[in-house]
């Protein structure tokens, strides 16, 4: 999205490194204020790379006129109005790729896909069921499940045999199944 602006910025900067050295308070200006001007660029565009590029173009812009300003105490409000017009030049010259049309484009639903507001009910739903166990038999399940750990490595985890993980994740579950508020709700035609 970034485009040129400022042709003339960048031609005069082209010609060598001994011009680097020919504003050594400009330098140091840039070293000191960077940060502050990075983040003053990021709130005029949404990308960080269009954000450094935007105060790249603003302090060439800046640095071809150094002789110009009078004023180095008001440096920021110059920099960060170098930092808006190339913002607003480069809105302006943008391409637009959206038409406008009679209907709205609006994707199929997929039959399958779950509303993401019903799988959180679920999820909420679910961890109320959970805490209702007993604490060893939670600590089980959610080893097992959640943590995805074997049962040997639950077994291990908890100082109990691997018999005794079986027999408890086997209680906790069939407890989990009785829940009702984890039931599906039948299906009204």
């Amino acid at each position: 999205m970034t485009t040129p602006v400022c042709t003339s910025a960048s031609t005069a900067a082209v010609p060598g490194a001994t011009q680097a050295l020919a504003y050594p308070s400009f330098a140091s200006y840039v070293r000191a204020r960077r940060p502050v001007l990075l983040r003053t660029a990021r709130s005029l565009t949404a990308n960080p790379s269009d954000a450094e590029d935007l105060l790249q173009t603003a302090l060439t812009k800046t640095y071809v006129a150094w002789e110009r300003i009078e004023d180095h105490r008001a440096l920021d409000g110059y920099v960060r109005r170098a930092l808006l017009n190339t913002r607003t030049s480069q809105w302006r010259k943008r391409k637009v790729d959206e038409f406008s049309c009679e209907e709205l484009p609006e994707p199929e639903p997929v039959p399958d896909a779950a509303d993401p507001a019903e799988w959180q009910a679920l999820r909420d739903a679910m961890w109320r069921a959970i805490m209702k166990l007993p604490a060893r038999q939670r600590a089980m399940v959610v080893l097992r499940y959640y943590e995805d750990l074997s049962e040997a490595q639950t077994a291990e985890v908890l100082g109990v045999s691997v018999g005794t993980v079986k027999s408890a994740v086997s209680r906790a579950l069939g407890k989990l199944r009785e829940d009702p508020e984890l039931r599906p709700e039948p299906t009204r035609s």
